[in-house]
């Protein structure tokens, strides 16, 4: 698909200084770059790096100049960036209507604009919204609702009563709404709690590839709205995660723990049962949280604590050894000093 630099930056409402008939076939980091590819810079170092590739035009915010290349003038090249590559690399589309192997509740209501794709099964009263897509292998339990535009990728299970919101998009392999966690010790054995909660995922949340969000024991486990989810996470039951999150890879929520909005969770991360995590919290990759954390304050390590502290920790921690052989060469110091007073 070929657009001129004009073209592309009325999509980004950017300036164009150059030749704006250049026309442009693709997008491509400054190394990989050929004739006839936008590619973007956002520092000097990078905008060297695109004015000696063979890119026709760059992205740009600043004053930057060039003597051979088109310049698109935008307020941030990384938005620019991911604004345009919907131009080149359009998501694909799936044609309205249910595949032949596909299996659907005569109660269940799929709107008309839908694709249900093959081998997936539409449970009793499921509700499923205007140009939603269930690519296929997708077993939507009794009685869940899927709003508009939601996406689901190959084998996503949603179990029952689970309520997604509009433009949601889940990847491949994971599961929504089975039990929690939940069992109480009688007798020497461990009796289930049945789990009667269910799941909430609020508009525009993205949920990456084998991730598990367990339901509510016995209200629900909810996903707030513009939240981004890595691969490979788990959520426990009656977890709150709250608006426009980011929760990195292999994070483990214990049930009942509540998030604000605005927290950033790096990978790894596993956070105790019960817990506060505040408003603009960020938590730093395999840190064990095991105490509240107020609002604005970044925590790291294991057990967490207040960045400053725990980094002062590791700080003593890498000057240990030489403390030790200090105090092994005093010890001994003090030994010759007070052998002969012994005798």
């Amino acid at each position: 698909m070929l657009f001129t630099v004009t073209d592309i930056a009325k999509h980004l409402q950017g300036e164009v200084v150059g030749d704006g008939s250049v026309q442009i076939k693709g997008f491509a980091p400054a190394d990989t770059a050929k004739a006839g590819d936008l590619t973007f810079a956002e520092n000097e170092a990078y905008f060297s790096r695109a004015e000696a590739s063979s890119a026709s035009a760059i992205l740009v915010s600043g004053k930057f100049t060039a003597q051979t290349k088109v310049l698109i003038r935008v307020a941030n090249p990384r938005v620019a960036t991911a604004k345009v590559l919907t131009l080149f690399y359009p998501e694909p589309t799936f044609a309205p209507g249910v595949h032949p192997s596909a299996v659907v509740a005569s109660s269940a209501q799929v709107d008309p604009s839908a694709h249900i794709g093959p081998h997936c099964v539409v449970g009793e009263r499921v509700r499923i919204g205007a140009r939603s897509v269930l690519q296929a292998g997708n077993h939507i339990d009794t009685d869940a609702q899927i709003g508009e535009d939601v996406r689901l990728f190959p084998n996503v299970i949603i179990y029952s009563r689970t309520q997604i919101g509009n433009r949601v998009r889940i990847h491949a392999g994971t599961v929504i709404g089975p039990d929690g966690f939940g069992y109480v010790f009688e007798k020497g054995a461990h009796m289930k709690v049945p789990q009667i909660g269910n799941v909430i995922i609020q508009d525009d949340v993205e949920i990456g590839a084998n991730s598990a969000i367990d339901r509510g024991a016995l209200g629900s486990t909810i996903i707030g709205k513009g939240t981004k989810m890595d691969n490979l996470v788990h959520i426990g039951h009656n977890v709150i995660i709250g608006e426009h999150c980011v929760v990195v890879a292999q994070v483990g929520i214990a049930g009942s723990s509540r998030l604000g909005n605005y927290v950033t969770l790096a990978g790894q991360i596993g956070i105790g049962g019960h817990l506060k995590i505040g408003n603009k919290v960020t938590i730093g990759a395999q840190s064990g949280v095991m105490h509240d954390i107020p609002d604005g304050e970044t925590w790291l390590g294991t057990p967490a604590r207040p960045d400053m502290q725990m980094k002062r920790s590791y700080i003593g921690l890498l000057r240990l050894p030489d403390l030790l052989r200090k105090v092994r060469e005093l010890e001994k110091r003090l030994e010759q000093v007070t052998q002969p007073a012994d005798k």
